[in-house]
């Protein structure tokens, strides 16, 4: 069953789910808005970035990052999710490759992994609603609740920034800025070569030219 918006603020009172900091606002019809948080990371800038400090995380082209979100979610264990990214982010060709679903027990904050698949940077405010989060109340409790590696785990583990920071090889924006690059120069030089065969008959006549009149003086 997914909880409607009077489900969702009912279960929060009654403590079957905790979402911290809770907000009123963020209750949908039918869901929740999770809210971009402090820090994040990209391939661009291979260190963890400060979002709250400078208000934005930047996902330039091609860019791939990943970014804390604001709330920390409980659930009972008769509780699961459903995440989505929500349709703005979707519209400007970013992606979400976090898993698809909150298992019932789960305590923590999540992250999220974003690649931006455009020719334009993307700017990813402090605070903005990125995700959205069907809530569903189980026939029964779970005999299984969630005890994996990222319970209790309120921030960006170190294993996401060590790849980040020591990926080898160009991000999939370097390759696409050089990509580009390349275009610039062989359209220049492709430009250069239509100039060249433009002049390349009256360079071939004055050449004949001046080979008759070397000819004609040496007879």
């Amino acid at each position: 069953m997914i909880l409607t918006d009077k489900q969702i603020r009912d279960a929060v009172s009654t403590g079957d789910i905790e979402i911290e900091p809770f907000e009123e606002s963020q209750v949908e019809a039918a869901s929740y808005d999770l809210r971009v948080g402090e820090h994040g990371a990209t391939t661009k800038s291979k260190q963890k970035v400060d979002i709250k400090g400078t208000g934005f995380l930047l996902l330039e082209p091609g860019d791939f990052g990943v970014v804390e979100v604001m709330e920390v979610i409980k659930f009972s264990d008769q509780h699961a999710g459903r995440i989505g990214l929500r349709s703005k982010y979707a519209r400007k060709g970013i992606i979400a490759t976090t898993g698809p679903q909150i298992d019932p027990g789960f305590h923590g904050r999540l992250v999220l992994g974003l690649t931006n698949l455009t020719p334009q940077s993307v700017s990813i405010p402090y605070g903005d609603d990125i995700l959205t989060i069907e809530i569903h109340k189980l026939s029964e409790p779970s005999e299984r609740p969630y005890s994996g590696p990222y319970q209790g785990r309120l921030s960006l583990g170190p294993e996401e920034l060590e790849a980040i920071a020591e990926s080898e090889g160009m991000a999939l924006s370097e390759v696409l800025t050089t990509l580009k690059t390349l275009t610039v120069n062989v359209a220049e030089l492709s430009s250069q070569m239509k100039t060249f065969q433009w002049l390349l008959p009256t360079i071939l006549a004055v050449g004949l030219a001046v080979i008759s009149v070397v000819v004609a003086i040496s007879g």
